[in-house]
């Protein structure tokens, strides 16, 4: 029978690579507030790219796909959902929101994470919505000859709502009695909720959104600001893989979740960074950039082509009209070569 405990992670000897990724995470935390407090017109336009690629990279993971322009006319409550995707995309948007604003007074037990799962649900013809799965699902792939292999067995129903209140509670326990990292704590909370499978729909994306929750309530929020499920969007097959050792013999409490520790710490030291880069950017010796410094230096580290929403993404102090003016600088002066033309421009580095 399947045992949760997270005080056997305290007698747990964890490798150089994991304890390096907490330290540098530590301290990339501690500078945060500082950025945030100095660079206030830089984070909120960070926010808003935030929000935007999250939606779309964490729905994009299970397949739910709109139209980039569709995308942020529902992220900005500016049209109504056409189809189920949609529908989808603007439950986990209000999701997202009520974990941006509302984190703190989020508990972390069975009865909010079935109120977030409702939430999430809320806009689609599907019943169950805000109730843990009633028949029993399986973790599969599909293999190059088209048939399908289980690669996990979650638990079943009747033993998934003990098990969410198990997890639930050793967590807090946890946390109270700060016998383990957050950091080490977290991947190894989101990892047994993957396992537990609690829900017929929406166990992915539900896991990403607690992970942001579970980050922002121990301080690290720079979720916020830089799209951690972008981040993990764009490294799926290393999720996969990290998930599929870490869940090896979960169910006869004798798998290791190193793995996965180690992906998750690496995507949200990877977020710090990108965070940081950002705002640096935006400043050179504490004084303002021009527009075209700004994307002139996006663009002098950028390797490969690259599109206008990449650069507005990665210069969040400029709006679209200083990006794209730049860009036009930039392609006459020589310094980058237009490709393409309308909706399929993109570009790339000259020199």
């Amino acid at each position: 029978m399947k045992k949760f405990d997270y005080d056997d992670l305290i007698s747990r000897t964890w490798d150089n690579e994991i304890l390096s990724y907490v330290a540098k995470i530590h301290e990339f935390k501690g500078r945060q507030e500082l950025y945030m407090k100095q660079k206030p017109v830089e984070i909120d336009r960070m926010v808003e790219i935030a929000k935007i690629q999250s939606t779309e990279a964490s729905n994009r993971i299970e397949g739910i796909v709109t139209t980039s322009a569709r995308l942020k006319q529902l992220i900005e409550n500016k049209t109504t959902p056409r189809n189920r995707d949609e529908k989808e995309i603007l439950g986990y948007r209000n999701v997202l929101n009520i974990v941006h604003e509302s984190y703190d007074y989020i508990s972390v037990n069975s009865n909010y994470i079935l109120q977030l799962h409702g939430e999430l649900l809320k806009y689609t013809s599907l019943s169950y919505g805000g109730r843990f799965k009633t028949t029993p699902n399986e973790i599969a792939k599909t293999l190059p000859d088209g048939t399908r292999q289980v690669i996990f067995k979650p638990l079943e129903p009747y033993e998934t709502p003990d098990a969410i209140s198990n997890i639930c509670e050793q967590y807090q326990r946890a946390i109270d009695k700060e016998i383990v990292d957050p950091l080490i704590l977290i991947p190894c909370f989101i990892l047994d909720f993957l396992c537990i499978h609690p829900f017929n729909d929406g166990n992915g994306r539900m896991s990403r959104l607690l992970t942001l929750l579970l980050l922002y309530k121990s301080g690290y929020v720079v979720g916020q600001f830089v799209s951690i499920e972008k981040a993990i969007a764009d490294t799926k097959e290393d999720y996969y893989d990290a998930l599929a050792v870490a869940d090896q013999g979960w169910n006869t409490n004798e798998n290791d979740p190193k793995d996965f520790i180690k992906y998750m710490l690496g995507i949200i030291l990877s977020c710090y960074r990108e965070f940081e880069k950002r705002i640096g950017d935006a400043w050179t010796g504490g004084v303002k950039s021009t527009s075209y410094d700004v994307v002139k230096k996006y663009v002098m580290d950028k390797i490969g082509t690259f599109t206008k929403q990449d650069a507005l993404a990665a210069c969040p102090s400029l709006g679209s009209s200083s990006v794209e003016a730049s860009l036009k600088k930039l392609v006459k002066d020589g310094t980058i070569e237009r490709l393409g033309a309308g909706r399929k421009t993109h570009y790339v580095r000259k020199i």
